[in-house]
């Protein structure tokens, strides 16, 4: 498994920062492919907690290369932020982190876009995080973005902005929102580009010139399968593309030399923002909501939970093409009697055993349900499959048998050592 991508199989959330650090430790770069500052990845290293948005988990391995590539938007102020942040609790920051120079760059006229927009949407609103993530990837496909080597370039980012900023700011105004200063702008993000300088490169170059001399990379995916602008619950979706594909076009790196697909799984569902769910379920969420779970890590909302969805997993599974599977949360289970898992989807007199494209069809949907005797026991100490209770080694079997893969990592609990590989 020299170069591996990691990706989400449900709608985000599903502990990918861990299993990352986990597999960090066998690899010798990891690589952001897609998303922004609205990703929110959790590791606990001992009794401390990072939470990470645009730098790789891989950052707090000691001589390892993280790698923002040209698939990420990047805000440059949360940057410069996140990264004086590691620094203030002793984590290298320096020659082991690259930034692409053609990553786009989110501008405040993004964030304020974006909130206005999803209000103005009022009940069909999508759920937004508001970091401006959607209206960068717009001004990308409208090839009027701005870069991360336009940033390092003072007067041709100055140029530029001027001109993106008064075109915005009408915008804004004919929408009631609050127009921005371009001179505070501009003296905000010039001071951030002399910051982020060192770090700024052809990372395409850098990461083939890497595998040329062996190394082993890591692919790190952001949000979820069903977030994918293409193959996601749409409009209930991010603007970049989450499934295993987007690994290679946010990358440079050809799809030939990647050799590993793993999906990343809870063991029951989770859903922030809006958009339907059907296996959302009142009892799960106050159970998992009443541990101190499921709360987004860059928003702080609640997650709505439900029972394991293989219906969503199985259609991951097609459209990433995993090879293994890492099963997180399987700890939040302890307590259950008996355990619910969607085996298929009832519309009317129609049964659907993949995914509708149709949002309504999706809405109206009604899980079929097949039951699982639970084990109620803590398996939070378990570090070996064979010590699982017997009916937690069998619901794991099932999830994964009903998504398609072989089970290779189970999580049970947050903590680094709280993980084990079969």
């Amino acid at each position: 498994m020299a170069n591996t991508i990691l990706v989400g199989a449900q709608w985000g959330d599903e502990g990918k920062g861990k299993i990352i650090d986990v597999l960090t430790e066998t690899s010798d770069i990891v690589v952001r492919s897609q998303g922004g500052a609205n990703a929110g990845h959790t590791v606990i290293v001992g009794d401390e907690k990072f939470v990470l948005h645009l730098i790789p988990s891989g950052i707090l391995r000691p001589d390892k290369v993280c790698v923002i590539a040209n698939g990420v938007v990047i805000d440059p102020v949360s940057l410069v932020g996140e990264i004086e942040g590691l620094k203030q609790r002793k984590i290298k920051v320096g020659k082991n982190l690259l930034i692409s120079e053609t990553a786009h760059v989110v501008m405040p006229y993004h964030r304020e876009l974006d909130g206005l927009r999803d209000h103005k949407k009022g009940k069909n609103k999508i759920g937004t995080t508001k970091r401006g993530i959607g209206p960068t990837y717009g001004d990308k496909a409208a090839r009027v973005g701005l870069r991360m080597i336009d940033l390092m370039d003072p007067d041709r980012f100055a140029e530029k902005l001027k001109g993106r900023v008064r075109e915005n700011n009408a915008v804004i105004k004919a929408w009631g929102g609050t127009p921005l200063s371009y001179k505070k702008v501009l003296a905000d993000y010039q001071e951030a580009a002399a910051k982020l300088k060192p770090f700024v490169t052809n990372t395409v170059v850098y990461l083939h010139e890497a595998m040329n001399a062996g190394k082993r990379m890591l692919f790190e995916g952001a949000q979820g399968t069903f977030l994918d602008i293409d193959h996601g619950t749409y409009p209930y979706v991010t603007s970049s593309n989450t499934v295993a594909g987007g690994a290679s076009t946010g990358s440079g790196v050809p799809p030939h030399r990647m050799d590993n697909v793993l999906g990343v799984m809870k063991a029951y569902t989770t859903r922030v923002g809006e958009g339907p769910m059907p296996t959302h379920n009142d009892a799960v969420s106050d159970l998992l909501h009443g541990m101190g779970r499921e709360f987004g890590a860059t928003t702080g909302r609640a997650r709505r939970c439900g029972w394991f969805d293989s219906v969503l997993t199985r259609h991951a599974a097609m459209v990433n093409g995993f090879d293994d599977l890492a099963v997180t949360n399987l700890d939040g289970l302890d307590t259950c009697e008996t355990l619910r898992v969607c085996v298929a989807y009832k519309v009317g007199r129609k049964t659907f055993e993949h995914l509708p494209n149709d949002k309504d069809d999706l809405a109206n949907c009604v899980p079929i349900y097949q039951d699982f005797p639970g084990w109620r026991s803590s398996t939070e100490n378990v570090r070996e499959w064979k010590k699982l209770p017997v009916n937690a080694r069998n619901y794991l079997k099932a999830i994964t048998q009903l998504t398609g893969g072989r089970l290779k990592i189970v999580s049970v609990g947050p903590k680094r050592e709280q993980t084990f590989m079969l």
